[in-house]
């Protein structure tokens, strides 16, 4: 696991961003918050393209930084590491790239600028599943795999820490979703620590495995991705996000269930309850009707022997999990259980928390070891005379349960 330690001010023009947090780094850390509120800046301060910044900036107990202002200068004895021998890789929102060399020799280019290099260039054109477009003009190609070579380009430099700014922010629908699960790939096989930077809360929810939440300047969260969303519900100012319950759930792997003819899957709780959504929700090789897991083998990306400190073999596994979310308003409530309804997804819970502004209310739900979140009017609280630790069926669409997918 890698450590990386801020301790900084940079002071712009009407805007100051002050951060200090230690962050371990394993998997991919995601970087939210309103458009202006220092996301971008922080991740060049750590790349080392903004000089701006007063303090310490340390990754894994190497300084970076270290400066500190004397009569509004700064000190002599100042440390700062250039960007090019730190070792980390930025990829932007737009990919950069060399408009007079092709794929290959795009990236032909970045690997040859890295000493001691022990990653295959044809095997990472065939991670970032570069291996049709290789050999063309990077100028003809979409928005999407201009990006998908700007993401081989960053691996080929062997970073110690990859930083993505927006990648995604110029790219469609589809082209998103694709860079999404590459990244999980990428990150799945090299095992290399990510900080991704965006405004879009469904990308993160997706991929990240812990969230910093950056709100005009300073860090107002931190934690496990699916808390620090939650704890999001409750920030009336924040205006980019809507309330949602966040999800991480297994995926009932039974290719006997009747709901598979009607294009339905089936998530699973803890305590034996289950939520139905549509089966289309369910990655492309788990769309078949009997919904059979893949065993997934260990495998290699290095040309030469690899050491296990940078790559994370894959296991043989049985079990696949979806990260979904439902709105607060999609979930209704009932102090009945309802048997005759068309709405498939009824569970019980305990009330554990209730939050009235104005006339809307949050309803905090213990179901399963998991929160759920319901918005209902006040109207809806009186008549119902919901309390905290009260039991409480709640029911909801298939079609309520989402992904950044669809």
């Amino acid at each position: 696991m890698s450590i990386l330690s801020l301790n900084l001010i940079c002071k712009l023009d009407h805007f100051t961003l002050q951060i200090n947090q230690t962050l371990e780094l394993k998997g991919i850390t995601g970087i939210y918050g309103h458009s202006g509120s220092g996301k971008s800046t922080l991740l060049r301060i750590i790349a080392g393209l903004n000089n701006h910044a007063v303090g310490q900036l340390s990754f894994n107990e190497l300084s970076l930084q270290s400066n500190s202002l004397k009569n509004n200068n700064l000190q002599k004895k100042a440390i700062f590491i250039p960007p090019q021998k730190r070792n980390f890789s930025l990829v932007f929102q737009d990919s950069r790239l060399f408009p007079h060399l092709n794929v290959r020799e795009n990236l032909i280019f970045a690997a040859k600028r890295c000493k001691n290099s022990q990653l295959n260039l044809d095997d990472v054109i065939k991670l970032t599943e570069l291996s049709p477009l290789a050999e063309k003009p990077v100028t003809i190609l979409s928005g999407g795999e201009q990006q998908r070579v700007a993401l081989a380009r960053a691996i080929l430099a062997e970073p110690e820490l990859l930083l993505l700014d927006e990648p995604l922010s110029a790219l469609d629908q589809k082209s998103k979703t694709n860079i999404l699960q590459l990244l999980k790939n990428i990150q799945n096989q090299l095992n290399i620590p990510m900080l991704y930077v965006s405004h879009s809360l469904d990308e993160l929810q997706q991929v990240a495995d812990k969230l910093m939440v950056i709100s005009q300047g300073e860090v107002i969260n931190f934690g496990a991705i699916h808390q620090v969303i939650h704890q999001l519900n409750f920030q009336t100012d924040n205006q980019t996000s809507y309330q949602q319950t966040s999800l991480s759930l297994p995926i009932k792997m039974d290719n006997e269930q009747p709901q598979n003819n009607h294009g339905l899957a089936t998530l699973s709780l803890d305590d034996g309850q289950e939520i139905y959504l549509p089966l289309h929700l369910l990655p492309d090789t788990l769309q078949a009707k009997t919904l059979e897991t893949e065993k997934i083998q260990p495998e290699t990306i290095h040309s030469k022997t690899i050491p296990s400190k940078t790559i994370k073999n894959k296991k043989s596994h049985n079990q696949l999990t979806l990260r979904c979310f439902i709105l607060a308003s999609d979930i209704s409530l009932c102090k009945t259980e309802s048997n005759n309804s068309s709405i498939v997804n009824h569970l019980v819970g305990v009330i554990s928390k209730i939050l009235i502004t104005d006339h809307n209310v949050l309803v905090t739900i213990n179901c399963a070891e998991q929160e759920f979140f319901a918005s209902i009017s006040s109207f809806s609280l009186d008549r119902l005379a919901l309390k905290p630790e009260q039991t409480i069926y709640m029911q909801f669409k298939a079609s309520a349960v989402r992904t950044f997918i669809h």
